[in-house]
């Protein structure tokens, strides 16, 4: 079927992964490796990234909860220490893309996010912010979880994202750095495309589209 949309997740996508930040706090603490994706992957409906992710708790409850998680696996972690590890660096050959695929598609942003930082984005500064705005200003729609109440991978957000756009889930493009947010997406027939690397989700783009990034 013709393509008719390009969804995309944020953060992992068009900034670097917030992954590696945590992999370098969690070096510099002298913590093992994958430590707080641990904590985020137990109990992951009902744990404190969930909660706030839906805006359900406030940051100061995130911080205690967090905190009370990461000390029951071992490690006492701080969730106000996690946050400011969620702003990533802008990828301008991604923002290329997207203004591409807007120039013949719709286009749409669906991001689990929380109420922290600077903006959607949740940057770590005004200024980061005021460029990360104009990148969210690029959709057609956006879906925050912290404002919709659901967050991926619930295929509802997803439903929502399709009903907004007006458009078939099997004529979608659907691309997130997590593999637990695409299966989803791909189970409603959207094509998914997994972003490990810059490269590789241009790659898988340009040929999902047609188009040359």
């Amino acid at each position: 079927m013709a393509i008719e949309a390009v969804i995309w997740d944020f953060g992992g996508v068009f900034t670097t992964s917030p992954f590696e930040a945590f992999r370098r706090f969690e070096a510099r603490r002298g913590l093992p490796m994958d430590f707080i994706r641990r904590v985020n992957a137990a109990d992951p409906d009902a744990n404190a990234w969930a909660l706030f992710e839906r805006n359900e708790i406030d940051a100061a409850a995130f911080d205690a909860m967090f905190l009370e998680e990461a000390a029951r696996l071992g490690h006492a972690v701080r969730g106000a220490e996690v946050l400011p590890l969620l702003s990533g660096e802008v990828r301008p050959r991604v923002v290329a893309a997207l203004k591409a695929c807007k120039a013949r598609f719709k286009v749409g942003c669906i991001t689990n996010n929380v109420v922290t930082g600077h903006g959607t984005g949740m940057a770590g500064s005004a200024e980061k912010a005021e460029a990360i705005a104009d990148i969210f200003a690029q959709f057609d729609v956006v879906i925050e979880s912290s404002k919709a109440g659901v967050r991926k991978p619930d295929p509802r957000i997803y439903q929502m994202m399709c009903e907004r756009l007006v458009v078939d889930p099997a004529r979608c493009i659907y691309l997130d750095d997590l593999g637990v947010n695409c299966k989803p997406a791909a189970a409603l027939g959207m094509t998914a495309i997994k972003v490990t690397t810059e490269d590789q989700a241009l790659e898988d783009l340009a040929a999902a589209t047609g188009l040359a990034f």
